[in-house]
């Protein structure tokens, strides 16, 4: 009886690892993803709660457990739904010291009673993505969760915010 898992074809896998991935290894490790500067931040739209899980980066934030997500956002509605937004920060090491070098933003809701989460997968890799690629994007974030950001990112690295003018300049207002 042959074993289950030789007869499976691998899915598209790729790795995710530490450090420079071409560090004097040409060739090697290219293409692999490094998600060591990016960090997944909360806000609570309801409360105004900022917060940052780790385990965002994987889907796996404790907001997000025990869920199926859905991409019929009526499923998720209802009594003892909660609204976020995820908010990919990138930094990183410039001449002046530490930037948040990029943010941006998508939406989820998650409705733990129904256990049901609403979110469109490829808008969360694709912001996380243009976040890594330096981009400052907060497209349809209200103003209240926008400056809960603010006061967030400010307080959270005050060295990191003042030497990230470009970011300072899109909240400049709120």
């Amino acid at each position: 009886m042959a074993d289950e898992t030789e007869n499976k074809k691998p899915g598209f896998q790729f790795n995710i690892i530490k450090n420079d991935p071409l560090d004097g290894h040409r060739g090697q490790n290219l293409g692999a993803i490094s998600l060591e500067n990016v960090a997944p931040v909360y806000v609570d739209i309801d409360t105004q709660e900022v917060f940052i899980d780790i385990g965002g980066l994987h889907a796996r934030a404790d907001v997000e457990k025990r869920v199926k997500w859905v991409t019929d956002k009526s499923e998720a509605e209802g009594e003892g739904s909660k609204e976020y937004w995820l908010v990919w920060v990138t930094v990183e090491r410039t001449e002046t010291g530490p930037v948040y070098h990029g943010v941006t933003s998508c939406y989820e809701m998650v409705n733990k009673s129904k256990k049901r989460g609403y979110k469109l997968m490829h808008e969360h890799v694709n912001m996380m993505d243009k976040s890594m690629k330096g981009l400052i994007q907060l497209d349809g974030v209200d103003d209240e969760s926008l400056a809960s950001l603010k006061q967030f990112l400010m307080n959270h690295n005050p060295e990191m915010w003042n030497n990230s003018r470009e970011l300072q300049n899109v909240l400049k207002s709120y």
